[in-house]
């Protein structure tokens, strides 16, 4: 009997060490929108620093402050329906996971959002690069 215990310990012993544990990680972090650079870029939000809003790419969700609050939609609001996503710039946030990229909201207009001044029926975005202001160039678009 003790022989068996030993033989059946010894077959489940070479059983386990043969078995390799494969961990398979898939990280779906949905689909781009067809807005989106050619390069896309695999990260959970974008930042669309020419209307302030971010884009939440599983959930295909943009998301602004209205009010006040931050909220979630699948359209922009009105006052940004004539921007045109296709030629806006996307800035791809690689160091952040999380639910609320909006945490780091102000350091994100310091850092891709400048001087924003309005002209009638119209805003006008000067965007700076490492603390320096590029002036003249900027997109204009209808508010």
């Amino acid at each position: 009997m003790k022989k068996l215990k030993l033989v059946v310990l010894g077959l489940l012993f070479i059983a386990t060490a043969s078995i390799q544990a494969q961990v398979n990680v898939n990280i779906n972090l949905g689909t781009p929108p067809v807005w989106a650079p050619a390069d896309r870029v695999e990260v959970q939000y974008y930042y669309l620093p020419e209307i302030d809003t971010y884009y939440d790419v599983p959930s295909e969700r943009f998301i602004y402050i209205s009010n006040g609050k931050w909220i979630r939609s699948t359209v922009l609001p009105v006052r940004y329906r004539s921007y045109n996503l296709n030629s806006g710039r996307v800035v791809y946030l690689t160091d952040y996971k999380g639910k609320s990229p909006y945490v780091y909201h102000k350091k994100h207009k310091v850092k891709y959002v400048t001087t924003v001044y309005r002209e009638p029926n119209e805003v006008i975005y000067v965007e700076k690069h490492k603390g320096k202001k590029n002036k003249g160039h900027g997109k204009k678009h209808k508010d």
